[in-house]
């Protein structure tokens, strides 16, 4: 029983310690580039899909203070085929290069690249598995802007001093 009392103690004291400290949630909605950013991205399905997912996160600006710009690639990659030769299920492996730059002056800020990967199958029909790839673009692109923000959060205290 006091050992219960004590852990509670001492995640109420280690709460209190955090508030004391200037601690601020790094996706809460006052950070540095909520509503600040506007999105360059490439005129394709899976430009489209990642510059919705960048904006559902870091919200759509009226009068931008930034630019993201965003070169993504993606290449298929066969990961399971059958005895027969069948191939039954692909990877889609894909990068995202981005540029971070001051809008007014043009200055690149940060710069970096993300990758990641999903995969689908590889079904008998073919606009099943026409349906499967695109659903895997639209998660691809989801998984890359997600990256991306997690990179851009962690930039947000740089910008903030």
């Amino acid at each position: 029983m006091s050992s219960d009392r004590i852990s509670r103690r001492t995640a109420f004291l280690g709460l209190m310690a955090l508030g004391g400290c200037g601690f601020a949630p790094v996706y809460g909605e006052d950070n540095a580039l909520r509503n600040q950013i506007s999105f360059r991205t490439q005129d394709s399905v899976a430009g489209f899909e990642l510059r919705g997912r960048l904006e559902e996160r870091l919200g759509v600006a009226s009068s931008p203070r930034y630019v993201l710009s965003v070169r993504q690639s993606s290449r298929r990659r066969t990961a399971a085929i059958t005895d027969d030769g069948d191939i039954t299920r692909f990877n889609l492996l894909g990068t995202a290069n981005w540029v971070l730059s001051d809008r007014s002056t043009g200055t690149r800020i940060k710069a970096g690249q993300v990758q990641t990967f999903t995969g689908y199958s590889a079904t008998g029909a073919t606009s099943a598995t026409q349906a499967a790839e695109d659903d895997a673009v639209r998660r691809l692109s989801v998984a890359l802007a997600d990256l991306i923000v997690t990179r851009l959060l962690l930039l947000s205290s740089e910008l903030e001093a």
